[in-house]
């Protein structure tokens, strides 16, 4: 038998997990970890959505972009950006939530995460401890230059990615948590943001806050959950698709913080 590289193997497990053939990827993708979100931007555009083992996936040609809920966790989001990395993907963000750890924050407000601490391990495999985990420039300003434009509050910060989840109660925990001085806790991010700089892959993040879980009446709910995707989640998906879009004008501009791979440039390392 002949053996298979590592990009077919990528590929076919991408097929696996997502119930649809690695070649329906649009060249801009956002990632999510809420199965809400796939559902709305099918039903926006009126396409189908793939499911597979694993993910939940639309794609949607005429705007080039497509959507992929990969669940909740780092070892999801380490997995997402390792297989994904092998297409033809120019820019890519994830829409996601965050526990907002400021007073002054408020549910419904966006967060533009520049980095991240690696709290969460998974990191750990693609670089050691020291290296800290930064979302792509080139993403992150696409990201604040649409906000700006739209004058839609947000705030730019540092995440606190951890892999424990149900710590609301953990006093131990929360001392940590506010010692670290992040802006926002998530499960996500410092993976995201590690593996997309090992993989040379193009990803920033726009941060929904959906609780206040300092504040014991903050922490989120059932009924609050359900309030934040009624009354936020469609704009974060316009949000989302607005900048990609400008990213994707960006790198024609040989704007800085572009991977040369998605700009036509070919280099050595």
């Amino acid at each position: 038998m002949e053996e298979i590289t590592e990009e077919q193997f990528a590929k076919e497990t991408l097929e696996r997990y997502a119930g649809c053939p690695s070649t329906d990827f649009c060249s801009n993708l956002i990632i999510t970890n809420f199965p809400q979100y796939v559902t709305a931007f099918a039903n926006r555009f009126q396409v189908k959505i793939s499911e597979g083992s694993m993910f939940k996936v639309a794609h949607v040609p005429e705007e080039d972009i497509s959507i992929l809920d990969f669940k909740i966790g780092s070892t999801a989001a380490a997995l997402v950006v390792d297989l994904c990395s092998f297409l033809d993907i120019k820019a890519a963000i994830l829409l996601g939530m965050c526990g907002g750890l400021r007073k002054r924050y408020k549910v419904g407000d966006y967060l533009v995460p520049i980095a991240s601490i690696r709290g969460e391990g998974t990191s750990d495999f693609y670089f050691p401890k020291e290296v800290p985990a930064l979302a792509n420039f080139l993403m992150s300003k696409a990201s604040t230059e649409i906000l700006e434009e739209k004058n839609i509050t947000y705030h730019i910060g540092i995440t606190f990615t951890s892999n424990l989840r149900f710590w609301e109660f953990n006093e131990e925990f929360k001392t940590q948590l506010k010692e670290s001085r992040a802006q926002a806790i998530e499960l996500e991010c410092a993976t995201l943001f590690t593996a997309s700089y090992k993989r040379k892959f193009t990803l920033g993040a726009l941060l929904l806050v959906s609780d206040l879980p300092l504040e014991r009446s903050g922490v989120k709910t059932k009924q609050s959950a359900k309030a934040v995707f009624d009354s936020h989640m469609d704009e974060h998906i316009s949000i989302g698709m607005d900048i990609l879009k400008h990213a994707r004008e960006m790198q024609s501009k040989l704007v800085k913080g572009a991977y040369h791979r998605n700009i036509g440039l070919r280099v050595k390392d």
